[in-house]
């Protein structure tokens, strides 16, 4: 059998940044922990009751459940574009606003409901931070359908993960939209019309999550995100640089090119690996 055999048939399974294979590791370690020492789940799951005294957990809940297949293959793409110090700001950062929405809405539950499994339900799990890396996707890739709704799709037993991908998601966005710190410019956020919020809804529901998703652009942004002030797009009637349309356009096909290269990298890898086992196969027959 011939080297390129050997080394190339893993080529889609090759490629994993170190980062992403650290953070891997710390996300199985945690999994084991939880299933080997019942108990640690108090300290380490997010439990809303006792979040107050332990609020650690809306930091570790996160690396307690096997989630590293998403961070391994969705982390390969979008690191080397975003550099890794951004990539594990955009992780810590997610994961944790995340957490403390979740914790918010658990808290809000019981008291609408005043059932006490909302307090004392443990939850934990990376879903949020993947769901932030899709929201990463269709920044880089902005005509690549993603809905919502895709998300949707969980099993019932599943269904404790669905506050943390919506969060996840809407979290992501907001750390993309209004915080990520653009290497080329001084400027942080995207503020580009193709990455608005309501673009993850069909078209129809656009109108009524527009004027939601502007709640959150006033608080960072200080001002309504409709004006040209706002977008960031002008000051003193000037253009500030790379805040304007084009320049985020720019920033955007720069990204997919980059994606779109790694992706064909790494089929073409893929490819010629099978074709050389093919090869070795009819060589033995």
């Amino acid at each position: 059998m011939s080297s390129s055999a050997l080394t190339g048939g893993t080529g889609i399974f090759s490629g994993f940044t170190r980062l992403c294979k650290g953070l891997a590791v710390v996300i199985v370690g945690g999994h084991l922990v939880v299933q080997f020492l019942p108990s640690s789940v108090s300290y380490l799951a997010l439990i809303p009751a006792r979040t107050i005294p332990f609020g650690w957990n809306l930091i570790t809940s996160g690396y307690t459940v096997v989630s590293t297949v998403g961070l391994l293959f969705l982390g390969k793409l979008l690191e080397p574009i975003w550099g890794t110090r951004e990539f594990l700001k955009f992780i810590l950062i997610v994961n944790f606003l995340t957490s403390v929405c979740v914790f918010i809405t658990a808290i809000a539950l019981y008291y609408i409901t005043r059932q006490e499994n909302y307090l004392y339900m443990p939850l934990s799990g990376f879903h949020g931070v993947l769901s932030g890396f899709l929201v990463g996707i269709k920044q880089i890739i902005p005509d690549q359908e993603l809905s919502l709704f895709s998300l949707l799709k969980i099993r019932a037993r599943s269904a404790a993960y669905l506050p943390a991908l919506i969060f996840g998601t809407y979290m992501g966005w907001i750390y993309l939209r209004y915080l990520q710190r653009k290497p080329e410019t001084r400027l942080k956020g995207d503020p580009s019309d193709e990455f608005a919020f309501s673009t993850f809804f069909p078209e129809f529901l656009r109108p009524v999550i527009d004027p939601i998703a502007t709640v959150f652009g006033r608080l960072f942004c200080g001002r309504f995100e409709n004006s040209d002030e706002a977008r960031g797009h002008t000051l003193g009637g000037a253009p500030l640089p790379g805040s304007d349309p084009i320049e985020a356009s720019r920033r955007r096909e720069r990204g997919a090119r980059a994606l779109e290269e790694r992706l064909a990298s790494e089929m073409l890898a893929s490819g010629g690996s099978t074709k050389e086992s093919g090869r070795d196969a009819a060589e033995k027959v």
